[in-house]
């Protein structure tokens, strides 16, 4: 029997709204799987497809989302590590491969890989696992909270998001505490007591 070795990585550092997504892959030492690879590199259809491979043959896979509440609290930096340490905690390891260059919480031996997600297969599994779970989570979020269009761009500050924020004010998914979103904290509030004024009326 080889060493099980976890690959962690997180997804959802950089946008406006949603939480912060974090994933670990447990796998025996050796496991190969040449179309396991950054989830940058692959579409939307192929990352779902490989999920499913990815359940199948980890030896234990766990996924932690972490909210903007406490993104906002922590800080983005640290509320990742959070995830990404909570993730490690759910799965039985010999040794975790951490993607990034910050060490995350955990009592196991751990290496940080600078781009691990395209070198180790562990990391990619993580950082697969942690995408597809995000991104249909930002698509139910884009139906609850209609005209920001969540469930296209994820919550990343693209130019569209960034003037649905500035047209309609932050919704309760956003976080607070980014620029592109502070600067329009108030308006949602005046939005609605305006709306509510109307319906007075």
């Amino acid at each position: 029997m080889g060493r099980h070795i976890c690959g962690v990585d997180e997804v959802g550092r950089g946008p406006l709204a949603g939480p912060v997504v974090a994933a670990a892959a447990v796998f025996e030492e050796g496991y190969c799987n040449p179309e396991i690879k950054d989830s940058k590199q692959l579409s939307p259809q192929k990352r779902e497809q490989l999920v499913e491979r990815i359940k199948a043959d980890a030896l234990g896979w766990a996924i932690v989302s972490v909210g903007h509440h406490r993104i906002e609290q922590l800080n983005i930096r640290e509320a990742s590590r959070l995830a990404m340490s909570l993730a490690v905690q759910r799965v039985q390891a010999d040794f975790v491969l951490v993607d990034g260059n910050v060490p995350i919480f955990t009592e196991l031996p751990q290496r940080t890989v600078v781009k691990g997600d395209a070198l180790h297969v562990e990391i990619s599994a993580a950082s697969i696992l942690a995408k597809v779970f995000r991104d249909n989570l930002m698509k139910t979020l884009d139906l609850r909270y209609p005209g920001y269009e969540l469930g296209h761009h994820a919550g990343y500050p693209t130019p569209k998001h960034k003037a649905a924020i500035a047209r309609l004010g932050p919704s309760p998914v956003h976080r607070r505490t980014f620029a592109g979103v502070k600067e329009h904290v108030g308006l949602s509030q005046n939005i609605s007591l305006q709306s509510q004024h109307q319906q007075v009326v």
